[in-house]
């Protein structure tokens, strides 16, 4: 009983050290929307460097699942809880990499253009209310909601397809349109990764694969 309870109580230290990695890539992403129009490089430079830590979190989680497996028997329900919390490591670390990429583009660039900046930030707000909403829908396992954020994602795709087809150029400036349109790209990806996110919270709920609608 001892064992078990100790076993338990990793487990679910490891779905709070997600939870935890979400939040922290949850602020990358707002900070990362700000930084585009920032006068000063320097919380461009900060997010930047920041990433570092949130590497040694996903490396962390990493080990304390191959860890639980190793000494360990996990039932068919934890391993699937452990499978996803890989992947789900995964997704955030990559979509703290983006949200670096959009800072790297602040020391090349500086954004200003309302037009294009107000859609950058909307995409990255609706990136971020899909994060808040996931962590709702998992902690009440609300497998609608999970499937209702992953249509969601075609607000962010309409959006990046938006300014990537627009002949917009902000001041007349290629290199500043062109650096924009990077941030959106940045800015879909994760999206997407949030999207692969939900289908692996999907998983890990039902013990069944999301299967999209087809439309």
């Amino acid at each position: 009983m001892v064992i078990r309870e100790k076993y338990e109580g990793e487990l679910n230290a490891l779905i709070e050290d997600l939870f935890k990695l979400g939040k922290e890539v949850y602020q990358m992403i707002e900070k990362s929307i700000t930084v585009l129009s920032d006068e000063d490089k320097t919380n461009a430079r900060n997010l930047i460097a920041y990433d570092k830590k949130i590497n040694q979190m996903e490396y962390d989680i990493n080990e304390k699942v191959v860890m639980l497996i190793t000494k360990q028997q996990p039932m068919a329900t934890d391993l699937r809880v452990m499978i996803s919390a890989l992947k789900i490591a995964s997704e955030l670390e990559r979509m703290a990499d983006n949200s670096t990429n959009i800072a790297q583009i602040r020391k090349r660039a500086i954004i200003t253009d309302y037009f294009i900046l107000m859609r950058l930030k909307t995409m990255g707000k609706l990136a971020m209310l899909m994060l808040r909403d996931l962590e709702t829908a998992v902690n009440n396992k609300d497998i609608l909601l999970i499937k209702e954020i992953i249509e969601r994602d075609d607000d962010i795709d309409d959006l990046y397809r938006e300014i990537s087809n627009t002949t917009y150029l902000i001041d007349n400036d290629p290199f500043i349109s062109g650096q924009a349109h990077l941030a959106a790209r940045y800015l879909e990806r994760i999206g997407d990764h949030i999207t692969n996110i939900s289908e692996s919270c999907y998983y890990y709920i039902t013990g069944e694969h999301y299967e999209p609608i087809e439309k």
